[in-house]
């Protein structure tokens, strides 16, 4: 697909989802194969949305890994930085959602920091020679893979590429919630849009309020914040007082996996669209707001 407009730096994995309400993963019967991973999420719910965009990272060589990148390459997704790695395991993650579309998780495989870790050089390559780059905190939690994902954030601030975050912190897979927020909100700085919900925001701001958390980001360096809040909306704030309320889309909630995933997608094929000319993200939230509705509507992360 050549240089691609977004690259997309992080996990793809196999959800094996329960595809019925259950209260804990003891009580599952039966799982179906979805594609996930938040990152890979985010990749492939930007290229519906009719941007070109690459994912960076990698799976195993196993039967799930090929089961993975077919997947992906039908979506549309490049993956001329995405390898299948010999001797490594695909991450699968076992899915339970409550009756409340609220999702567990029970992740088995290092295949995530692994494929990160790998790419070495050629993450501050690829962010480099991309349109705009995109990451999130899922390969910030262990030394090696962070320090491929900062020095891509950085390789990219550098050649003037817009760079996008979304914390999207699992806070279950670090030592110290403290440090996680910490490492965020450093991550917040020179972002051209940070994208995060309102539990995050609250975190790495100290502002429980959505917009005052919004404004916060700015403060610590966004160009633009958007902050999510369920099925109640979202918040942006910009530069000259830019401020938008986007109201939630009413749906009929199966599963919220993937929910955040498709505003960021979004999010990021309109900014693409628009040469990442903020203005359109008024808009664009309003859009957002109906993916991320829709995605929650069916099983798996974007049905």
């Amino acid at each position: 697909m050549g240089t691609p407009h977004i690259l997309c730096l992080g996990e793809a994995l196999v959800d094996l989802v329960c595809e019925r309400p259950v209260t804990r993963l003891a009580d599952a019967d039966a799982f179906v194969p979805h594609p996930g991973g938040a990152t890979a999420n985010v990749a492939v719910a930007a290229a519906r949305a009719g941007a070109a965009v690459a994912l960076a990272g990698g799976a195993g060589d196993d039967a799930w890994g090929v089961w993975l990148r077919e997947r992906l390459l039908a979506e549309g997704v490049g993956l001329d930085h995405f390898h299948v790695r010999a001797g490594q395991q695909t991450a699968v993650a076992f899915v339970a959602v409550d009756d409340r579309g609220e999702p567990s998780y029970a992740i088995y495989g290092a295949g995530i920091e692994a494929a990160v870790a790998a790419l070495g050089e050629e993450a501050e390559r690829a962010a480099a020679g991309a349109g705009a780059f995109f990451f999130a905190s899922n390969t910030l939690v262990g030394e090696p893979e962070r320090i491929i994902t900062l020095a891509a954030r950085r390789a990219a601030l550098q050649a003037g590429r817009p760079v996008v975050f979304d914390p999207n912190l699992r806070l279950h897979r670090w030592r110290d919630p403290a440090a996680a927020a910490e490492l965020a909100a450093a991550c917040v700085e020179d972002a051209f849009l940070c994208k995060c919900n309102a539990d995050e925001a609250a975190r790495i701001t100290g502002c429980a309020e959505p917009t005052d958390a919004a404004a916060a980001l700015l403060e610590r360096g966004a160009r633009y914040a958007v902050v999510t809040i369920g099925a109640a909306g979202a918040v942006l704030a910009g530069p000259g007082g830019l401020r938008h309320r986007a109201a939630g889309v009413p749906a009929g909630v199966i599963c919220t996996t993937g929910a955040g995933d498709a505003v960021a997608g979004t999010l990021l094929a309109a900014l693409a669209a628009a040469g990442f000319d903020g203005d359109v993200l008024p808009d664009a939230l309003d859009a957002a707001m109906a993916a991320g509705a829709r995605a929650t509507e069916s099983w798996g992360a974007l049905g």
